[in-house]
């Protein structure tokens, strides 16, 4: 069975499996990590939202066989400072605007936010309402005002 390596919350892993698993399968039964969740499967609903090198992608439509050893995948697990425990700014903001209903797509959701912000911040800007509508998880708790709310200010702290 192949092997397949690459560095996920700041930490290199190696699993055997098939070189068509996708990734959020690798990471939810091969390594345990299930902050990213599995919805559509499609590359739609996007409640499995990491980041890949610093930018969002949706595990669930990629084969574990296009991650390189170099690339960097982080999810939600490894958004918090591990050393001091303390909650990234989104997460926080999260807690503060009381976002979370149900909480299913929470964790992709807050990974979408923290790429879109970045994005910006490195184009010396900040978010517009393009930014917003750019953002295409599904809450079917329908806490779209509150996600805003939310990411406005974490922006602010980031």
């Amino acid at each position: 069975m192949p092997q397949h390596s690459f560095q996920l919350n700041g930490k290199q892993v190696t699993v055997d499996t098939e070189d068509n698993v996708r990734l959020l399968w690798v990471l939810r039964d091969l390594l345990g990590v299930t902050g990213p969740k599995y919805g559509c499967g499609l590359n739609v609903c996007k409640a499995c939202t990491s980041h890949i090198n610093g930018k969002a992608f949706n595990p669930c439509s990629v084969p574990v066989s296009d991650i390189k050893a170099t690339d960097e995948i982080t999810t939600i697990e490894g958004l918090a400072d591990e050393q001091t425990g303390t909650l990234h700014p989104m997460q926080e903001a999260w807690l503060d605007h009381d976002v979370a209903q149900c909480g299913y797509c929470q964790p992709g959701q807050i990974m979408a936010a923290v790429a879109k912000v970045k994005a910006a911040k490195a184009e010396g800007r900040e978010l517009t309402d393009a930014d917003f509508d750019d953002i295409r998880n599904i809450c079917r708790c329908g806490t779209y005002f509150r996600i805003r709310e939310a990411i406005k200010t974490a922006e602010a702290k980031m």
